[in-house]
């Protein structure tokens, strides 16, 4: 791994035709093309995908959202906080870093993370400094979200 660097994807069909490659390995439960097309309006849209480029490839992606505190059901004290999803690199290109990448940049932000981890992947998210959340059948629906908690902010602890 180089000097490869998180950048903000665009919203255009460039971007939408380098997403096809990631559906094409399959996960199409982790595909951002439906995302994708639906945000499409113009190059500089703010965008929520994040990624890494190698040789001029996308290799790695993720997708980024900031929530507002006044939806936080998760964080003491209430915090606007990131939701990471869909976070996903290319079989050739795993295990040298470039997830590790996109999780520090999210972390950069010093705002806390909540993700929802698939594929088999809490190994890595529990190396990522990520822990499971106390489920709570109300705010969770069946899902099985990681947190990760900044200086500061600790999960919050239902009465």
């Amino acid at each position: 791994m180089n000097d490869e660097k998180v950048e903000r994807l665009l919203l255009n069909y460039k971007t939408l035709e380098e997403f096809k490659r990631f559906k094409e390995y399959g996960n199409q439960e982790l595909s951002m093309l439906e995302d994708l097309q639906s945000n499409i309006v113009e190059n500089d849209s703010e965008s929520p995908f994040y990624g890494i480029y190698y040789g001029g490839t996308l290799i790695a992606r993720m997708s980024l959202y900031k929530v507002d505190k006044k939806y936080d059901k998760y964080f003491e004290p209430t915090h606007d906080y990131l939701e990471l999803w869909k976070l996903e690199v290319l079989p050739h290109y795993r295990g040298k870093g470039y997830g590790k990448k996109l999780v520090d940049f999210a972390k950069d932000k010093r705002l806390p993370i909540k993700t929802n981890p698939r594929v088999n992947s809490h190994g890595f998210w529990e190396k990522m400094g990520f822990q499971k959340a106390k489920y709570e059948m109300e705010r969770d629906f069946g899902q099985n979200p990681l947190l990760w908690l900044p200086e500061g902010i600790n999960e919050r602890v239902s009465n």
